[in-house]
């Protein structure tokens, strides 16, 4: 068997989620052909995501001035069927950061729906205590940040961390009926206990009119995890 080209190379770090349970009919138009929702425990989750980009290489090449930028998405959770079993992924609905040249990439390799904006990021660590910050500018700014302790833990077997953080497949629409996939390669990560959060965020002029209700809702989970190294795979189609 060949081994998995790289497509990109990079670290995830503190990555802060934000996750929604929704009526799966919000989320069944965006479904990729040849996807279902995946569901935890009878939920079907959107998230909030935010988190740096470290180290970036396109191919095993760094790409001057885009080595290291923010990132904050929405997403949420979906399976496909292959042969050797369930594969477990996530769905995009827009993704942003501040360089043009990613985007570029992102949308026209991937097919993806990135956006470039003005972002910021800030990050005060102390001994007890860990604030993570994300700012994106989309008309007015936008914030999500957590406040957490400093001391990292595992992820419990079984657990709604694990669920959110154990997708290792994209999967986005191409047509009707083709479907692009590509997998996402990193250790288990670790999660940080938060204290205390802060969203305000205008979900409709992010993320479109069926969101735009998040904006006054209270999530059900957040969570912050350190993340890793991570290997972004080529992409195929996926067809049936």
């Amino acid at each position: 068997m060949s081994k998995p080209v790289t497509f990109l190379s990079a670290e995830w770090r503190k990555l802060a989620f934000a996750n929604y349970a929704v009526d799966k009919d919000i989320l069944t138009k965006y479904l990729p052909p040849h996807t279902e929702l995946d569901d935890w425990n009878g939920k079907y989750f959107v998230s909030l995501v935010g988190f740096m980009f470290v180290d970036v290489k396109l191919k095993g090449f760094n790409i001057p001035f885009h080595t290291t930028f923010e990132e904050v998405n929405l997403r949420f959770y979906v399976k496909f069927k292959d042969q050797g079993g369930w594969k477990r992924g996530v769905v995009f609905i827009k993704e942003f950061v501040p360089k043009p040249a990613i985007t570029f990439v992102a949308n026209n390799i991937y097919k993806e729906n990135y956006q470039t904006l003005p972002m910021k990021h800030v990050w005060i660590e102390q001994v007890h205590q860990l604030e993570v910050d994300y700012f994106w500018k989309n008309n007015a700014w936008n914030k999500f940040s957590i406040t957490a302790d400093s001391k990292l833990k595992e992820i419990e077997v079984g657990s709604e961390e694990e669920f959110i953080t154990e997708h290792y497949w994209g999967y986005t629409k191409l047509n009707e009926k083709v479907s692009s996939e590509y997998g996402v390669e990193h250790p288990r990560w670790q999660v940080y206990p938060v204290k205390d959060y802060q969203i305000t965020v205008d979900f409709e002029a992010n993320y479109g009119a069926d969101f735009g209700f998040l904006s006054l809702a209270k999530p059900d989970s957040v969570m912050l995890a350190e993340g890793s190294e991570i290997r972004v795979l080529k992409g195929k189609r996926v067809t049936g």
